[in-house]
């Protein structure tokens, strides 16, 4: 059984520093191999890997323990819950890693990759690219198998040459940008909207025709302002909602 070993994180002075931790180390928790430890490392050795005060990752801590990610007992650690699994409905306070922890955690297949023409419904967000690669995963829930989400990448092709697919069926495309091919992410722009099933999205997903779909359009901005990436992804509407807090300066 290999350790477990928390992803790195840079934070962001904006936002609450244990909305961050609570995030990142979700991430890492839904997101492990299957053979890692379900015993994680103590507070303070938490706290030193974020660089943060214990008093803020006990509050992290505390965050996962209330969705039942993880169990704490005097003496003996803190332990992930074997069948922990996704609630909702999940806060989103702006944080980079909060999309990737919305992502994690299930069973995702790639369907398919390849080069494409920029759709025209793109265009506006790739105007100096002819093709973009585009990339189509199936995520299933981790315990039932069922079917809960489909996602589509429309990705800048010198960046798509350096995502490897077999990535992508384990981490999130935003965490494979950032943190396998170095991409420097400034913002994510996110739109949820209702809609219904189409045709392919009905037989992806398991769901009678024209049924609801949580539909997500995520935008992923360089430092530079260029768009890197487009996600689109569609949510059974019996298994997600998505709420968004603004929180006073």
């Amino acid at each position: 059984m290999t350790a477990f070993a928390p992803d790195s994180l840079v934070l962001n002075r904006k936002l609450p520093l244990w909305y961050q931790v609570s995030q990142s180390l979700r991430a890492s928790i839904l997101g492990r191999t299957p053979d890692a430890s379900l015993r994680l490392p103590t507070e303070e050795q938490l706290a030193a890997h974020y660089g943060v005060s214990v008093l803020t990752m006990r509050q992290a801590l505390k965050e996962l323990e209330e969705e039942g990610l993880i169990s704490r007992h005097r003496r003996r650690g803190t332990f992930i819950e074997p069948g922990a699994r996704r609630s909702t409905p999940r806060r989103l306070l702006g944080s980079i890693d909060a999309i990737v922890a919305q992502q994690s955690g299930e069973r995702t297949t790639v369907i398919g990759h390849g080069t494409a023409s920029v759709p025209g419904e793109l265009a506006e967000h790739f105007p100096d690219l002819a093709e973009i690669v585009a990339y189509r995963r199936l995520r299933r829930d981790g315990e039932s198998g069922e079917p809960t989400n489909w996602a589509e990448n429309a990705v800048r092709p010198e960046l798509a040459a350096a995502v490897d697919p077999a990535d992508l069926e384990r981490w999130p495309m935003t965490k494979v940008l950032r943190d396998v091919v170095g991409v420097r992410i400034s913002r994510i722009t996110d739109t949820v909207e209702a809609r219904l099933a189409d045709p392919e999205t009905a037989s992806l997903l398991e769901v009678p025709l024209l049924s609801p779909i949580l539909h997500y359009t995520g935008v992923t901005y360089d430092e530079e302002g260029r768009v890197v990436d487009v996600a689109r992804i569609r949510y059974r509407g019996d298994r997600f909602s998505f709420t968004v807090t603004v929180e006073a300066q």
